[in-house]
């Protein structure tokens, strides 16, 4: 049959309530901004996993701007879509449905409760049974996400920091909403399991350890990416394991679009080339933080984080290939 030019065209998939499995195959310039041109849906029922973003900066410590972070991190995922995700060398989608299911709601003018809403909302897509990936929006986002977990699955889970920061600030009467005090608050409430959890690429001194294993940005240096990632799998090992990437983690050569920077970080390969290897983890939840637009360039950050995000999808998706549960 030939051609015909003037044949219109499926575009904005994202609004296609009965898009499910496989790419969207847009043009990645137009139509509707959602993660990996994934459906919408606000009911992640059905679906194995869903994407959310927190546009939360009213916790940081230095530079604002993340609670754009997530509509970058959308944007930028637009150029990754509609090829074979590179190193997994297939369609992650084929088996793996992914919603997006829009971002957090609260009110600026309450921040004291801007916690408690982010759990709710968490809770209310996990009690769908789909697997949540987080877009952020400032580190302490992970406390409250993690407090939504946690419930659901009825235990407390590893931890696997990416960070220049370790995060473990004193939270004297543990109610700071703080994004350098929000992983001391988890420990102190018993939602991680120290002794089982692991902190990469920290290349600043805190007060504390709270038992968590600490890696340095020299160290993972040092060892490069097959052992470094070796050394999270024997530390974590079958323990159910929540991922958080603050992307300062990278250096800000890779990453300047953040509130926080410190040099000496991760290139974005290393981090790509660790991830990548993490299939064995019994990941149950994720998040990608403190994409901060206002300081990005060409939107190497916002990139980086979407590739991020898209290879923890790719992981999962590769254990629901392999017959493995991804479910909380």
């Amino acid at each position: 049959m030939p051609h015909d030019p003037l044949a219109p065209r499926p575009v904005d998939r994202a609004l296609d309530s009965d898009f499910r499995y496989g790419q969207s195959t847009e043009p990645n310039y137009s139509g509707v901004v959602s993660f990996l041109r994934r459906v919408y849906s606000r009911d992640p029922s059905g679906f194995d996993v869903t994407v959310w973003g927190v546009p939360l900066d009213t916790t940081v410590s230095n530079r604002p701007g993340t609670r754009f972070g997530p509509r970058a991190i959308r944007e930028a995922s637009t150029i990754l879509d509609g090829d074979p995700v590179y190193p997994f060398g297939y369609d992650i989608f084929a088996e793996l449905s992914v919603c997006d299911s829009g971002d957090a709601v609260f009110d600026y003018g309450y921040p004291a409760e801007t916690p408690a809403a982010i759990e709710a909302q968490a809770a209310a897509r996990l009690a769908t049974g789909a697997h949540l990936l987080t877009l952020g929006g400032d580190h302490f986002l992970t406390y409250p996400v993690l407090k939504a977990l946690v419930k659901r699955l009825g235990r407390p889970v590893a931890l696997l920091h990416f960070d220049a920061h370790q995060d473990t600030w004193d939270d004297v009467d543990n109610a700071r909403i703080d994004h350098g005090t929000m992983i001391s608050r988890a420990v102190a409430d018993g939602l991680i399991i120290p002794e089982k959890s692991i902190q990469v690429g920290i290349r600043t001194h805190a007060p504390a350890h709270h038992g968590i294993a600490v890696v340095s940005g020299f160290d993972v240096a040092d060892l490069g990416p097959a052992a470094m990632a070796s050394r999270i799998l024997a530390h974590v090992g079958d323990t159910p394991v929540y991922l958080t990437f603050d992307i300062d983690a990278l250096d800000p050569a890779y990453a300047p679009g953040t509130g926080t920077p410190v040099c000496g970080g991760l290139s974005t390969r290393e981090a790509l080339a660790i991830l990548r290897r993490l299939e064995p983890l019994d990941l149950r939840g994720g998040d990608v933080v403190e994409v901060s637009p206002p300081y990005d360039h060409a939107g190497v950050t916002a990139l980086a984080g979407a590739t991020i995000a898209q290879y923890y999808l790719g992981l999962l998706s590769a254990r629901k290939v392999a017959g493995k549960s991804i479910s909380v």
